[in-house]
């Protein structure tokens, strides 16, 4: 069981910890001082579950980044026509609170991670623990500052704790900038924390994750904009050191990996970096997300087995067609029934329902734990699977080699294979890709990743770094106009005809730009 903790560690950083970590248990504590804290070596792991914690807050993982923040691009729209605009439908403006939140609450993880670090060397403890302390704090700091590069361009670094709301005015440091900080911080962690094997769950950093999150990193330095190619030499390195760790493989069934994430359980081969819920909002602490409410299978009913769904994204029919008949990841990926009566019965979609399909990945009928809350859930959402880093060294070393070669055809193909039910490690002439020129392999394989990791977030950024945004949004767009649509979905086209050259970035937060005379918007916004 987990619980929460709470303690204030600068006047801009308040309700600084609750723990979403499986590796500490600990007690409700009062809210106390910094003079008074890091005293001791529990307190120190009490200061970096606050660290991890960021992850689960609803302006991340907890919600935000897969039911707002418009993550998946070409692979779904709002099923609502009631909220009209916002990050989701590309239709953004700088006051928008989603973005607002978003921003701030990964300078809060920053700020937190600053001001342990800055704390680390204070209690008496073994050496060894404190410095897998450190190496997982200088991890989440450089994944925060990560997301920060990716998701706005150009971002003030601080890499100091803020201690007086004073200290507001901080000019943006250049891109290639911060992305040398989080290479810098990723490095340093990288030989300070554990293998996979010896965490053995998927919700506390492990020398894989680092692995397998920094060959994202150069794969994002490679592509747009900074276009620095050098980097996919680096992809290549970080994400062989995965394949080659011995520690990891495919799960052999992909439906199985997401009931693991509704019950708790974990698959340290597949899923190698995960953000952990848990509870049904019963008691005072709450540490539940939406994984599985926004994104799911739409439900109304509080139905015990079923729970009750929001199912705010459907998929795109341009998603659907990107999957063959016989692949066995559409159907999961994206709902092939919609739930009607009381109790909910399954209603199968007919051939020609496809706008009407709910994103299906996360389902909650697969939870145990009871009774279930109305809309929050205990699953656990992905960051870093095996597949992602089969496909990302699939591509860097194609980029790296110039041509596709045996062994990016190993990778990419083990990916293929699960998906169409064969054994994994066995060539299979009937879903086995070979024989591409480079640019048809490229292509094949930003199709795979679409079709294997579609809504876990990953989809925008993915299009951004290749320079294919606002292509892919109008083919949706055009998609639209094509097929026959029900009219109470005819909304979905607004979210691909807004988009425009603009949306690689969010627009930076007008109320930080009220606070900070330093900053310049976004071009465009």
């Amino acid at each position: 069981m987990k619980r929460k903790y709470q303690i204030i560690i600068a006047c801009l950083t308040v309700g600084f910890i609750s723990s979403c970590s499986k590796f500490l248990d600990v007690k409700p504590k009062d809210s106390i001082l910094p003079d008074e804290y890091f005293e001791t070596e529990i307190q120190l792991n009490k200061a970096l579950i606050g660290v991890y914690d960021v992850l689960g807050s609803s302006a991340l993982y907890g919600n935000y980044m897969h039911g707002r923040m418009g993550l998946d691009a070409d692979e779904g729209f709002q099923r609502s026509s009631t909220l009209v605009t916002g990050p989701i439908t590309y239709d953004v403006e700088a006051a928008d609170l989603t973005v607002q939140n978003f921003w701030a609450a990964l300078y809060d993880g920053i700020n937190r991670a600053n001001f342990l670090l800055e704390n680390i060397h204070r209690p008496k403890m073994d050496e060894t623990k404190r410095n897998e302390i450190k190496g997982q704090v200088l991890f989440l700091r450089g994944y925060y500052y990560f997301l920060l590069v990716a998701n706005f361009g150009d971002v003030p670094l601080i890499t100091t704790a803020t201690k007086s709301i004073g200290n507001t005015q901080i000019a943006r440091t250049p891109s290639k900038q911060v992305y040398e900080q989080i290479e810098k911080d990723m490095l340093a962690a990288e030989p300070l924390v554990k293998s996979a094997t010896e965490v053995g769950f998927g919700g506390k950093i492990n020398k894989s994750a680092v692995w397998g999150i920094l060959a994202k990193v150069y794969l994002y330095w490679a592509g747009y904009p900074l276009r620095d190619q050098t980097k996919y030499e680096e992809a290549r390195k970080w994400s062989l050191k995965v394949i080659t760790s011995g520690e990891h493989t495919l799960n052999p069934s992909y439906q199985q990996i997401f009931i693991n994430y509704a019950q708790d359980k974990y698959d340290i081969k597949e899923s190698i970096w995960e953000v952990e819920f848990w509870g049904n909002d019963a008691e005072a602490y709450v540490e539940s997300g939406r994984v599985g409410s926004v994104l799911g299978i739409a439900n109304s009913t509080d139905d015990p087995v079923v729970g009750r769904v929001l199912g705010y994204i459907n998929a795109t029919a341009t998603l659907y067609r990107r999957y063959e008949d016989t692949d066995l990841r559409r159907d999961w990926a994206i709902g092939p029934f919609r739930y009607s009566g009381t109790p909910p019965a399954k209603i199968n979609y007919s051939a020609t329902q496809i706008y009407q399909r709910n994103a299906g990945k996360w389902r909650r009928e697969y939870e145990v734990v009871s009774p279930k809350s109305i809309i929050s859930t205990p699953q656990n959402y992905p960051l870093l699977r095996y597949s992602d880093v089969l496909l990302m060294y699939a591509e860097a070393e194609t980029e790296v080699s110039g041509t596709p070669n045996a062994a990016a055809y190993n990778a990419i193909n083990q990916v293929r294979r699960r998906a169409y039910g064969k054994e994994i490690n066995t060539p299979n002439a009937t879903v086995d890709f070979s024989g591409m020129g480079k640019a048809s392999f490229l292509s094949a394989l930003q199709d795979e990743r679409s079709r294997e990791l579609a809504f876990e977030s990953i989809r925008k950024g993915d299009l951004v770094r290749w320079g294919l945004l606002v292509n892919k949004m109008k083919t949706v767009e055009a998609d639209f106009g094509k097929d026959i649509v029900p009219d109470n979905l005819k909304h979905g086209a607004k979210t691909f005809k807004s988009a425009s050259a603009r949306d690689v970035v969010f627009p930076i937060p007008a109320y930080e730009m009220s606070l900070n005379r330093l900053l310049i918007q976004n071009y465009g916004w």
